[in-house]
């Protein structure tokens, strides 16, 4: 199940499409789909579990806790929406596409995909560009 929490004034407008758009993703990566939320905050809210849960002291537009088992992904996904609208704004991108962005990286590292080395980057980078254009929405 993947499941949409909102601890701020944003809102998805189609949760039924980003839900069966990640599904898609799952399918395709050959994996199974266990209990994953979304949770949309703001800028203070994931700075605080930054500090608290990884002691980095900046902001960031994503945080994930993986409790994947195998092949099943399962996680927490904290989203900023301050930082994709920031990001989105920086890169003259639509705010929709930059979400969408870091909802399927999110999905991404559940996955095994990281993105510390440029070699890793590059990799997770084009599985971003690949997912996103599959968008039916």
């Amino acid at each position: 199940m993947i499941d949409f929490n909102y601890l701020d004034k944003f809102q998805l407008t189609n949760e039924q499409e980003v839900r069966a758009w990640l599904e898609f993703v799952l399918d395709q990566e050959d994996r199974e789909l266990g209990e994953v939320s979304y949770i949309f905050c703001d800028d203070e809210y994931l700075y605080d579990l930054n500090v608290k849960h990884l002691k980095h002291n900046t902001l960031t537009d994503i945080i994930s806790f993986d409790y994947s088992l195998g092949k099943v992904v399962s996680g927490d996904i904290y989203i900023s929406v301050d930082r994709v609208e920031e990001n989105a704004r920086d890169r003259g991108i639509e705010f929709d596409d930059e979400l969408h962005r870091i909802m399927v990286h999110g999905m991404l590292h559940y996955m095994g995909y990281k993105d510390k080395a440029e070699s890793q980057r590059k990799t997770m980078r084009k599985k971003e560009d690949y997912y996103l254009s599959l968008r039916t929405f």
